[in-house]
């Protein structure tokens, strides 16, 4: 089918042949009639399938008929590919903003555009806090649905389809998955599955200098010095990228240093001089410069890199965008990777099918994930076929392999809502924002869910009263009412849990630093840190000087919440981001995180402290802004100026300028001479302050 045959405004047609986009896939074909039509839509295709595009005419037709849409993605990445995807659109007048900070604010300021790409966690937030533009939503698109089955985002997801579906289109975007169709039962919408992928894809087992695919074709491989290097080598030589996946980070980066010199052999002089300035784009970014910085830059001068979590966000795109245009030949990465981020490759290499979970051991990795990785196989204009190969140590195992994933049909997705963890939070959020306002009326919402259609109701009442209980018990709701103070937690986006720690903390009058910070990494919305062998001696000792601190029963996770205060204690008092990755084990993307986190986490507990103890405001206050900066108090001040970040601040100060007003005292020339400011800087900071 053509895309002139589209029933849609001529405008949008013309910026799609621009584009290069003149024809529909098969799948596209077969699912833009719903989709411009208005109706519901699960469409369950493999990636580079063209899933988003159908999407993308199903929110223009709308909005240029005077709707406004919302596409819902996982994960910030993904956003911002998905805002530069639909920014083309601008010259006819759509406009598209990209949402996923400020957990606390109806943001007024997103009814002036048309389409909203948003997080789940920042839809769910909207919806809290009633934001009067959400009525003109008439389209909502869900990216990647089946993750409804992850049980960390899948419960949020799944409450704001089951808020919208009475009202918008829904168009779930789904990789195949054995039950799509019962994702479209829930939403009563038209299910649309295919396999067709517009590169085909060949799977594979390597073992022994040979990759055996499921075609009954084989390919010899010419042996380096382990089998991932002889499949790089036979991928680079053939002009090829190649994609590893693998089970850990420490995994990925010393995989990468030692497939560095071998992809540095397939590089000509302009790929050479390119990957030099990305290399130095990376030293460049940090704020301060790092042995895991120099690390990465290092790889990508050589045309090889890692992806993963700890990365930060400039060393991501960095790599992203030099993978994306050849440079960079090969990356070693977690897959999280996977999970949608446009990076195809003609290979894809799954080095392991098992990874460590803290609470089972040694666990297979789920068929769905494996597809999803192999799915990154195959690049759309330039590879007539993708392969993704899975490594094999023996014949049995690759018996085992070809019978557990590549004969094995995907796992079922099963929604996550049915636990008091994912239910306290959403049912104090629905009573918060006056969606329902009795028992019947949670139990009928309650029953429009994911977790209803798959579940009997029987099995539901139970978890829903005893949610209603502890929120009653804690005086969060009465009578099906909020109470000022569980109105305020679901504003805050934060579990009841956390609130209920935090209050109990500001009620005994905590003054300590350490202690608030304790506080915060004590609740289910932080993250905390694993234990590692090395760390119980210097923690237990810190928690000795804390003797306030209450031991919970689990000693191990008190240990680890103290670990995790420790980390935010250290970024606090202008600890380097080196010696803070060296004594964690962490990466800069990992500080940020949890710094973000920190930092959230102390506004909330100022928030409530307006409530029960207004005297530690403004402590909580300096904190909160100390968090941010990662600086000592005295240093706030010069941490205002934008430019002036916690080693700026701390390079003025040493230099005696101390305040706003010291800068003003001094002259542009001296304030040039400052190593770390430079005349550009000077000038800037001088603006500013004048």
């Amino acid at each position: 089918m053509r895309i002139d045959e589209i029933d849609i405004d001529p405008r949008v047609i013309n910026i799609l042949k621009e584009h290069g986009i003149n024809n529909l896939y098969p799948p596209q074909e077969e699912s833009i009639d719903y989709a411009l039509n208005g109706e519901n839509l699960v469409l369950s295709v493999p990636t580079a399938g063209g899933k988003s595009l159908v999407a993308y005419l199903a929110m223009l037709k709308s909005v240029l008929n005077g709707g406004k849409a919302m596409y819902i993605v996982p994960l910030r990445a993904l956003a911002s590919e998905k805002y530069d995807d639909l920014s083309i659109f601008e010259k006819i007048g759509v406009r598209t903003a990209v949402s996923y900070g400020d957990l606390d604010s109806p943001e007024p300021m997103l009814d002036s555009f048309d389409i909203i790409i948003v997080t789940s966690e920042k839809a769910d937030s909207l919806l809290r806090h009633r934001a009067y533009w959400l009525k003109k939503i008439s389209v909502v698109v869900a990216d990647e649905i089946h993750l409804i089955n992850d049980a960390g985002r899948g419960p949020t997801l799944e409450i704001i389809l089951s808020r919208f579906k009475e009202d918008a289109q829904i168009i779930g975007l789904s990789a195949t998955i054995k039950n799509s169709d019962e994702l479209a039962g829930w939403l009563n919408a038209k299910h649309v599955k295919s396999d067709w992928r517009p590169v085909p894809l060949k799977e594979g087992i390597y073992l022994d200098g040979k990759i055996s695919f499921m075609d009954n074709t084989y390919k010899k491989i010419k042996k380096q010095e382990n089998e991932v290097a002889s499949l790089v080598s036979d991928t680079l030589g053939d002009k090829g990228q190649v994609l590893i996946f693998t089970n850990t980070r420490r995994s990925a980066e010393s995989l990468t240093e030692k497939l560095s010199d071998l992809c540095k052999q397939f590089l000509d002089e302009s790929e050479k001089s390119e990957l030099k300035n990305a290399s130095e784009k990376i030293i460049k970014s940090q704020s301060e410069p790092t042995s895991a910085g120099a690390k990465i830059s290092k790889c990508v001068r050589n045309g090889a890199a890692y992806h993963h979590a700890g990365l930060s966000n400039t060393q991501r795109k960095i790599v992203e965008s030099n993978f994306r245009n050849g440079k960079i030949k090969c990356i070693a990465a977690t897959p999280t990777l996977a999970a949608g981020i446009n990076l195809p490759a003609r290979r894809v290499v799954i080095k392991n099918l098992y990874r460590f979970d803290p609470n089972f051991g040694r666990t297979p990795i789920p068929i769905l994930e494996i597809k999803q990785m192999e799915g990154r196989a195959g690049r759309p204009q330039y590879d007539k076929e993708g392969e993704a190969v899975l490594i094999a140590k023996n014949e049995n195992e690759k018996n085992k392999i070809y019978e557990d994933y590549l004969l094995n049909e995907t796992e079922e997705i099963y929604s996550k809502l049915g636990s008091e963890k994912s239910l306290r939070t959403h049912i104090l959020s629905s009573i918060a924002a006056g969606f329902v306002s009795n028992e019947n009326e949670l139990k009928n919402f309650i029953g429009n869910t994911f977790y209803a259609y798959q579940t009997e109701a029987w099995k539901m009442d139970n978890i829903i009263e005893n949610v209603v209980f502890f929120l009653e018990e804690n005086n969060m709701i009465k009578n099906f009412n909020a109470t000022k103070y569980g109105k305020k937690v679901s504003d805050l986006y934060i579990d009841p849990l956390s609130a209920v720690k935090i209050k109990k903390a500001l009620e005994k009058n905590i003054s300590s630093n350490f202690l608030l910070l304790h506080t915060v990494c004590t609740t289910p919305d932080m993250r905390i840190l694993y234990l590692r062998k090395n760390d119980y001696e210097w923690v237990e000792e810190k928690a000795e000087k804390h003797k306030e601190i209450v031991v919970d029963d689990d000693y191990e996770y008190f240990l680890s919440q103290v670990k995790t205060a420790c980390l935010l204690e250290d970024w606090l008092n202008e600890f380097s981001e080196e010696s803070i990755i060296n004594k964690y084990r962490v990466g800069s993307g990992d500080i940020y995180a949890k710094t973000e986190t920190g930092e959230w986490l102390l506004y909330s507990m100022r928030e409530l402290a307006g409530l029960f103890n207004r005297d530690i405001m403004r402590t909580l206050n300096k904190l909160m802004r100390r968090m941010k900066y990662g600086v000592k108090e005295e240093l706030l001040e010069l941490t205002t100026i934008k430019g002036v970040g916690r080693i700026r601040a701390r390079t003025l100060f040493n230099h005696d300028l101390k305040t706003i007003d010291d800068l003003r005292k001094t002259n542009l020339e001296s304030l040039s001479k400052i190593e770390k400011i430079g005349k550009s800087l000077a000038e800037d900071i001088k603006r500013q302050i004048t």
